[in-house]
This record gives C-alpha cells, structure tokens and sequence, in this order.
C-alpha cells in the first residue's frame, strides 16, 4: 500500500479501522480495454436518454450510482465478507468500517434532514420501519442468503458490474425472490409489529446523533476487544498502484471508500428526499418482466397498494432506486476495467451456481419481509436514528452465524484462523 500519498493523521485513522497488518499489495494488470469503453459508451448513453427523457433529477440520481459503483468496487467495501471475517475468526476490520461509514452517514443526514435541506423541490425524510417479526425474521434470513449468494444488495450489484459471473446468479435470485414476495404478500402483510423509533421524535436531530455516534463507538470498541482475543489472520492484499494514479487503477483504503460513500449516499438524499436504497428495484424490474411477457402482477394486493402501484405504472428509468442500481453497475464495470479487474467467469461449479441463486432468493424474500437489505434498513435506518436499523443488523448478523454453515454444505470456503482473509 503506497503511504506517500495518505496524510498522517488520515493513516491513523486507516490503521484504526484495520488494526490488521496486510501484505504488499500485488501489481494490477492491463487495463481491459474492451469492457471498459462498452461500459463507459453504456454509461454515456444511459445518462443522455434518463437525462432527456426524464429530466435533471433522475440523471443527477444516475451520475451519484456511478460514483457509488466506482466507490464500492475501487475500496471493495463489503458487507457481507465484513461479516463473515467477524463471525468466522474475529476480524473486525470490515465492521469498523462500517462504524466509520455509519457514523459519517449519520452526521450527514442530521445535517439534510435536521435542516430541511433539499434540492429539486424535495423535503428530505429519515428511513424508518416497524419493528415485528418481519424485521427480525427478514434480516435473518438475509443473512443466510449473504453468505451463500457470496454478496449483499450493494455487493451483488458491483460484482456483478466487475464481471463475476456467479453474481449474475446471485442477482437472477435476487429478483426471484422478491416478486415470490410480491406474490404471496398477503401471507405478511399483517405480521405483529410495534410501530418505528426514530429518535429525532423524542430527542431532536442533535440528540439523535449524539446517541448514534455513542452506540457505534461502543460497537467499534468491542470489535477491538474481540480482535485482540481471537488474533485474526491479516486480510489479504488488492492489487494496486501508486500515487494518483490510484484514484482511478489502485484499490482504494477502507476508510477512504466509507466517506466517499456517505457523501454519494448523502447525495442521494438531497436530491431525492429519501435514503439510498437498493432492493425495492429488484421487485420492480421482476414485476416489470413479467408485465413483458403477458402476465398481471399489478393485480396482486402487493402492488394495489398505492405507493406501489405508482411506481409500477412509471417508467423504470424514473425510479430512485433503480436509476442508483443501474449506475452502481456500470460504474463498477468502469473502475474494475480501468484497474486490470474486470473478469468474466465462464465455469462455474454447479453447486456454487446453486447457492448462488438459492442465496439470492432468500435474500430477495428477506429484504423485502424487513422492507430494506444492508443499505435500505441498515445503514440508512442507523443513520436516520431508526431503531429498526440496529435490529436488522444483529439479526443479520445472527443469519451470517447460519449462513456460514450453510456454505460448507456446497463445499464453500469460510475463513479459518491460518488464512489470509479478503
């Protein structure tokens, strides 16, 4: 890792994250030129007709997924290995980050949300959410699905940008999954639930944050503890470069990809009102296909509902989420082309394709039973002071408990005490 280039107290603060020495990273490889300049065309494109056809606001949505992409690929900022590192050999490398990510994120939308502050006309609002069965038993089972799939909401999405064709798998599931919610939504839809906790109802934004910023100091402290007891392997190199050039061709620190992210994530909520979310988007471009092929989901109680049967009756490339989607995409495929990165996998073993799309299902089944994923409820349910979002994370935390032994059952590796973890 190149230190010329991070300043000194900025390299205190990556070594607190980390706290686990890694080797020198490897050289990248050759720019893949050919996905690169499709990805790119695609991209171009993409924005001129959202742009045209949709107005400033969605082609703005569209240019904050793209920087999300490049961010979460150039970082390889992850939920769902943070996760695995933590439960599997006490790495909490990966959950401080998350801290990190967390607590910026919270800073910034007390800033919007306590100020009103908004663009195109829109009044900012927190992410909330009951907190019932659904919650728990959703998070849960995302948990589960993380870990076979291979990847979260955000993960699915930059991977499958960076060519991982397994991932497509994921993401096929993914889609699946959630129009079999939509589908059976009224075996759900009236599961016992005590109404949302937003903290800036009782406290105000300042005394919300004051108390986010506290419990995730807390979380940030004990993941230190554990560490230091459990004496972790050290995460494994990302090939990289040096000096500036490693904006655009090296991998990027965690702590660095944490703050880019809870600025585009802030971003997003300025121009749109609402947090950055993610999986919503799945439901609708599976209700989407199937509206494609003859068949009629908008017929279905899930989307009778009023804000749902508005999104399906408007145009996909209108839609926050899948405008914010589709951009993490290609701008995943842009930085890992421009970084020697960009592989497409053209042998998959049957049994990792399995848990690839059975991982997607229940994720998609699960995020929707918790009404958000990684990013929908737990981050931007944390960072608005929502108490639904710190139940999302234990009880998906606890879902990573079983979904570790769930890969070893499709022979799927999970760290061990002598490996060199990324």
């Amino acid at each position: 890792m190149a230190t010329t280039i991070i300043p000194p107290v900025a390299r205190r603060l990556f070594d607190a994250v980390t706290s686990v020495p890694a080797p020198a990273p490897s050289a990248l490889g050759p720019v893949n030129r050919i996905p690169l300049v499709v990805a790119a065309a695609g991209a171009i494109v993409l924005e001129v007709v959202v742009w045209s056809a949709h107005g400033a606001k969605p082609g703005v949505l569209l240019l904050l997924g793209l920087g999300l992409g490049l961010a979460l690929f150039h970082s390889r900022f992850g939920f769902t290995s943070a996760w695995r590192q933590l439960v599997a050999v006490g790495n909490g490398t990966g959950l401080r980050a998350h801290t990190l990510l967390l607590g910026t994120t919270a800073t910034l939308f007390a800033l919007v949300i306590g100020t009103g502050t908004g663009l195109f006309g829109t009044t900012p609002k927190p992410a909330d959410g009951p907190l019932g069965i659904g919650l728990v038993v959703g998070a849960f089972l995302f948990g589960i699905g993380m870990q076979l799939g291979g990847a979260c909401a955000s993960g699915t999405l930059f991977a499958v940008g960076s060519g991982q064709s397994a991932i497509v798998l994921t993401l096929g599931g993914f889609i699946l999954g959630s129009v079999l919610y939509t589908w059976q939504y009224g075996l759900v839809d009236d599961l016992p639930a005590l109404p949302a906790l937003v903290l800036a109802d009782h406290v105000g934004w300042f005394g919300s944050w004051l108390i986010t910023i506290a419990a995730l100091a807390v979380v940030f402290a004990v993941s230190k503890v554990v560490q230091a007891r459990r004496v972790p392997p050290p995460v494994g190199a990302v090939p990289s470069t040096r000096g500036v050039a490693r904006v655009i061709r090296g991998s990027w620190p965690l702590w660095v990809g944490a703050l880019v992210l809870a600025v585009l994530g802030a971003g997003v909520l300025l121009v749109s009102g609402g947090p950055w979310g993610i999986t919503s988007a799945f439901a609708l471009w599976g209700a989407k296909f199937l509206q494609a092929i003859g068949l009629h989901p908008e017929s279905w109680a899930f989307w009778q509902q009023p804000a749902q049967a508005k999104m399906l009756a408007g145009p996909v490339l209108a839609d926050k989420n899948s405008l914010t989607d589709l951009g993490i995409v290609f701008g995943a495929a842009i930085a890992s082309a421009a970084g020697g990165a960009w592989v497409l996998h053209r042998r998959i073993p049957w049994r990792t394709a399995l848990a690839a799309v059975l991982g997607g299902v229940i994720m998609g089944i699960g995020a929707r039973l918790a009404g958000g994923c990684n990013i929908g409820a737990y981050l931007a349910g944390i960072a608005s002071g929502s108490l639904h979002g710190w139940v999302w994370g234990l009880a998906a935390l606890a879902g990573t408990w079983v979904g570790l032994r769930g890969r070893t059952l499709f022979q799927l590796g999970n760290p061990a005490p002598r490996d060199s973890i990324c």
